[in-house]
């Protein structure tokens, strides 16, 4: 269970690192964003997607801040929820180990 948790919250900093890069490209002219979707794996993990947005052929980047800025929310949050999960299963198991010893 622990793997699945870490390895969305390793999904979620390459789409966190895209994101940022979009961002940070937000006045280049003729930027392309990176768009990044996470789906999940055969084996229950998961795993970032990342490909160019399409081109539209602006002279001016085509980041859009308000996308950019609610999906960085949405990726605190996810990581977050990832983490407490941890947390909670590390205590969980220590608190087993603690009654069998």
């Amino acid at each position: 269970m622990i793997s699945s948790n870490v390895s969305s919250i390793m999904s979620n900093q390459t789409y966190m690192n895209n994101n940022a890069g979009n961002v940070a490209n937000v006045n280049t002219d003729s930027y392309i964003p990176r768009n990044t979707t996470i789906s999940e794996t055969q084996n229950g993990s998961t795993q970032a997607n990342t490909s160019l947005a399409t081109d539209n052929g602006s002279k001016q980047s085509q980041t859009d801040l308000s996308k950019e800025l609610t999906d960085q929310i949405s990726i605190e949050n996810t990581t977050k929820a990832n983490v407490q999960s941890i947390r909670t299963q590390n205590e969980m198991l220590g608190s087993l180990l603690d009654i069998k010893g």
